[in-house]
């Protein structure tokens, strides 16, 4: 057989392939395209309606199937949509873009006089508040007698961890019929907080991952992957932002509208890469890194936090999709029973620490009360859940998004629709302007 024949036999099954491959593609593409596209709109919708956008963007990605198929014969079946792998490593990189943002926002000037509160309820708050419910899962697992307490207690400690940041960003969409109206320093204190507290639970759930595959960690090795992620991911992110910083002060034809995004978004490439290469935490390393470069005297600081806006929006929104996309529908219903107590007992934990740490703050009896109802759960739960889920080490991981995502959808639907009438009924809100009349 000739060179010249061989070749004509096996061309037609490499056409064949790279027209399959580019058939996937181009399906991806457009679904994927369709999705964010539609979730856009329902987002701008919520807004009108004064729903909470990322509550209709998960129903989008529950209803959506994930497994397609183009021809009604099987062998034609693709794989699903969307891929546990592919979903772990797309909410990641989203959730290193949601925290940059959030240190990229946060003016220390401005928010100097809640800082030590907000410092207590992101440090010592997620801490308690993830120990407390450890404690509740762990009595609930030993009560019904199915495992030891080594066994259950990762799975009761990631829960805790997983449930103990908040999202100020879902808190804030919720308040927009009182838009100016509510005191600076309570919204000051939830935002800061939420910025805070989510390197905590993402370490935390960290150690419950590394308790859970490691099949008898030593006391010692854990404790210094945790101090190794946590040094490196504040040194990293502070020379990161510094460095960055630096440049764009000795370089102003790199301050501007179109290459101060670019520069700062190849900055967070590259950080979070390297800081994981390192051991230490990107999320962790992405926060501080955004808290240096916002504020920073060298930047355009307008500049900056529009474009990154767009980027951290695109990302939630592509957060919210993916956790609906793999997860099921009937999963989500199974985990209702269980997830619906969770929610009042972190109501409970919520209610007792924040006026705990509060209690000689400035702040009064109803802005601690306003505090505590402002505590959502929503894109760092949802995150970790995938993470611990595409985690082969981990037996439990599978459990973790329905009940994670049943939990944030009981806390917009009841936690957050009743923001504005308690800050309304605590007296919070300040009357309206009325309309200056015509001459």
């Amino acid at each position: 057989m000739t060179w010249f024949s061989l070749r004509l036999r096996l061309e037609p099954p490499q056409e064949h392939q790279h027209s399959d491959l580019g058939h996937s593609l181009a399906l991806y593409f457009l679904a994927f395209g369709a999705l964010l596209l539609v979730a856009v709109l329902l987002d701008d919708m919520a807004a009108r309606v004064r729903v909470p956008g990322i509550l209709m963007v998960l129903i989008l990605g529950l209803l959506v199937d994930n497994h397609l198929t183009v021809a009604s014969d099987a062998a034609d079946a693709l794989p699903p949509l969307l891929s546990l792998v592919h979903a772990d490593q797309i909410t990641q990189a989203a959730l290193v873009l949601v925290l940059f943002f959030g240190g990229l926002t946060t003016n220390w000037a401005e928010m100097r006089s809640v800082i030590p509160s907000a410092l207590r309820l992101a440090s010592f708050g997620a801490l308690f508040t993830a120990l407390l419910i450890t404690l509740a899962m762990l009595g609930f697992g030993l009560a019904e007698g199915s495992a030891g307490w080594v066994v259950l207690f990762p799975q009761a400690l990631f829960v805790g961890a997983m449930l103990s940041s908040t999202d100020a960003s879902a808190t804030f969409a919720l308040l927009r019929p009182l838009a100016g109206r509510l005191p600076k320093p309570v919204l000051d204190l939830i935002e800061t907080e939420s910025g805070f507290n989510d390197p905590v639970a993402v370490v935390l759930a960290g150690v419950a991952m590394a308790l859970a595959g490691g099949e008898g960690v030593a006391p010692a090795a854990l404790v210094t992957v945790v101090l190794r992620q946590f040094l490196l991911g504040i040194l990293l992110g502070f020379l990161g932002g510094s460095l960055t910083t630096q440049v764009l002060g000795s370089r102003r034809s790199l301050n501007t509208n179109s290459m101060l995004p670019v520069v700062s978004l190849a900055l967070l490439m590259v950080l979070a890469g390297g800081t994981t290469l390192m051991g230490g935490s990107a999320l962790l390393a992405a926060y501080v890194a955004g808290l240096v470069l916002g504020n920073g005297s060298s930047t355009d600081q307008l500049v900056l936090a529009e474009a990154h806006s767009s980027f951290a929006k695109m990302a939630e929104l592509l957060l919210f999709l993916c956790m609906g996309l793999v997860v099921s529908p009937e999963d989500v219903v199974r985990a209702a029973g269980g997830a619906f107590l969770l929610f009042l007992l972190m109501q409970v934990v919520r209610w007792l620490i924040v006026h705990f740490l509060l209690l000689r703050s400035s702040f009064s009896l109803g802005q601690r009360t306003f505090v505590c109802w402002a505590g959502l759960r929503g894109a760092v739960p949802i995150a970790l859940a995938i993470q611990v889920w595409a985690s082969s080490s981990v037996s439990w991981g599978k459990t973790m998004p329905p009940l994670a995502l049943a939990v944030v959808l009981f806390g917009l639907l009841f936690q957050g629709f009743a923001l504005v009438p308690i800050a309304n009924r605590l007296g919070l809100a300040s009357p309206l302007k009325a309309p200056l009349s015509a001459p």
